[in-house]
């Protein structure tokens, strides 16, 4: 194997592992997981390595945008000050107490 392929299997498998992630699984969204698998089988037949650098620059791309969406998304749900988080910000105080050995005041538990 030469160095080229094993990057592409590389970027092959980050980007396989990005959409196990945040796309899903299940069987219904197994297209997107076969289309992957199949344009990288047809890239290795590829004689125009251009082509075959933009399409492996393509789906680095690819990769980052799934992983930065869902990065994003979790931001957004951890800033959304319309959601009561008192209580799970009580676990926290009482996770990081414990971790010292210690308890919450009585002002902080329920």
């Amino acid at each position: 194997m030469g160095s080229e392929t094993l990057h592409a299997v590389k970027v092959c498998k980050h980007l396989l592992k990005s959409v196990k992630k945040h796309i899903g699984q299940e069987d219904y969204k197994r297209h997107f997981t076969d289309f992957i698998k199949e344009e990288f089988q047809k890239n290795d037949k590829l004689s125009d390595p251009s082509s075959v650098q933009n399409k492996l620059k393509l789906a680095r791309d690819y990769t980052f945008l799934l992983n930065s969406i869902h990065h994003q998304k979790e931001l957004l749900f951890s800033y959304n000050i319309a959601v009561d988080r008192t209580e799970e910000m009580k676990r926290i105080l009482g996770k990081s107490a414990a971790s010292v050995g210690l308890q919450l005041p009585e002002v902080y538990q329920s």
